[in-house]
């Protein structure tokens, strides 16, 4: 059962980790790009291998394309209020710097991203002894990035470090908890209710690469980032497999 925070926790400590990268290390843009892109790569293999297929194989296609709709749909509203809240570049290494950048937003804009991962970390440890390893290095990547970007959005938004320090916390304990409620609150959920909710899960993380990691990754990684993004998707496939 706590292994589930355990797992919930380590992906969500990804973004502390970027965020003590932006403020002490001197990290150039292209790598950050390059991140980016092995990140897209291995989170969209992780939502298609780990949860697409296996929530078609137990719930149907139905459930599945349901959840999946729902889960676009629903980040993809959230997104949009949010960004003209000031949180729009969450994920990019530039940072907000917009004059109306919201410290605030751009924090419950990386909670918005951290709660469906962590649910399903959560869930895959259900009727089985381990976490799905695939789920948690694809999100692990995906969060360092998003750390880094979103500590200099909240840096030129004249956050103390302390408090930035704090907020990150936070995101670690809260992926923590979603990771134990997705263990506890899904243990006898029906397939069908289950597959839904991993499709969904699925749709959130895809249309969330879409419109933040994606257009980072290009920007800054160049003509490059195809052949990064698709190792990183061979890696997902190779890790599904192990």
């Amino acid at each position: 059962m706590w292994h589930a925070a355990m797992w919930g926790g380590i992906s969500g400590a990804a973004v502390l980790l970027g965020a003590l990268a932006a403020i002490f290390l001197p990290i150039q843009k292209k790598v950050i790009g390059f991140i980016m892109a092995f990140g897209t790569g291995v989170l969209i293999g992780a939502s298609t291998y780990e949860l697409l297929e296996d929530s078609v194989e137990s719930g149907g296609l139905y459930a599945t394309s349901s959840g999946f709709l729902a889960g676009a749909v629903v980040f993809s509203i959230l997104d949009i209020i949010i960004s003209k809240k000031g949180a729009k570049d969450r994920k990019r290494s530039s940072g907000n710097t917009e004059g109306n950048s919201s410290g605030l937003a751009i924090f419950i804009g990386t909670v918005m991203d951290a709660i469906p991962e962590s649910i399903i970390i959560g869930a895959s440890l259900i009727g089985q002894q381990t976490v799905s390893m695939l789920l948690v290095i694809a999100i692990f990547i995906s969060n360092i990035p998003e750390g880094l970007s979103s500590t200099a959005g909240l840096l030129k938004s004249n956050y103390s470090k302390k408090r930035i320090f704090a907020l990150w916390f936070a995101v670690l304990i809260i992926s923590a908890v979603c990771s134990f409620s997705g263990y506890t609150l899904l243990d006898n959920a029906s397939e069908e209710l289950m597959a839904g909710i991993a499709a969904f899960a699925a749709g959130g993380i895809i249309a969330m690469v879409g419109s933040t990691m994606m257009p980072e990754a290009f920007e800054e990684g160049g003509a490059i980032t195809g052949l990064i993004a698709a190792l990183g998707l061979l890696t997902s496939l190779i890790l599904d497999y192990i």
